[in-house]
């Protein structure tokens, strides 16, 4: 992820043991395609400025719209988010929209009215309602901070649409129900996040 420092979501044999036993299908899936990486960003902000960027795009158009806003930006600070105009920051390839929720976030932590120190206090369900307070962050914005920086354990979100075929393609699924996901996320939990990991491979095999 260019100049922003990542590491690696941190699991191991319980996870994927616990995993295997409760659901020998998904079992089955992470023996063929082993230990999966999951390249995760530790710094809260960096992170949720990345999970605005990816808002309902693919995964390569956002690794190209983070590549130029590392490139532009150089660090990724709030300072220098706040202090950007929207055009600069829409400029990098999204939406005004999306480039006013960015800009408004790095004002907000600049300036102390988002603290995003404090979500490490809180549970799953309070750092999805304290996030969701700010405007272009819903609940599957949040989710992915909880799993992608935070490394929160138990994480599967309905809202992601690779989640959902991950679980189709994984089930030999045509569609699937709010009714069943919950069932599979109920299944999965302690160790959904987990899950999610394999999910999301799973979700690019036809």
């Amino acid at each position: 992820m260019g100049n922003v420092k990542t590491k690696f979501f941190s699991y191991g044999q319980r996870e994927i043991e616990y995993l295997q036993n409760v659901d020998q299908i998904l079992g089955a899936a992470m023996k063929r395609l082993g230990k999966i990486d999951r390249e995760v960003i530790p710094d809260l902000f960096t992170a949720l400025i990345y999970a605005i960027v990816g808002q309902q795009i693919s995964v390569k158009a956002a690794y190209t719209v983070w590549h130029r806003m590392q490139l532009h930006f150089e660090e990724m600070i709030p300072q220098h988010i706040a202090l950007a105009t929207v055009e600069e920051i829409q400029q990098c390839g999204m939406s005004t929209r999306k480039a006013i929720y960015i800009k408004n976030i790095g004002e907000a932590v600049m300036y102390g009215s988002l603290k995003l120190m404090e979500l490490y206090d809180l549970s799953d369900e309070e750092v999805i309602k304290r996030l969701s307070k700010m405007n272009g962050i819903g609940v599957w914005t949040a989710e992915m901070l909880l799993l992608n920086s935070m490394e929160r354990p138990d994480i599967v979100s309905w809202g992601d649409i690779a989640i959902r075929r991950g679980m189709m393609n994984l089930y030999n699924l045509t569609d699937i129900t709010k009714e069943q996901f919950e069932k599979y996320k109920k299944q999965y939990s302690p160790y959904g996040s987990v899950a999610s990991i394999y999910l999301w491979k799973l979700s690019f095999e036809s």
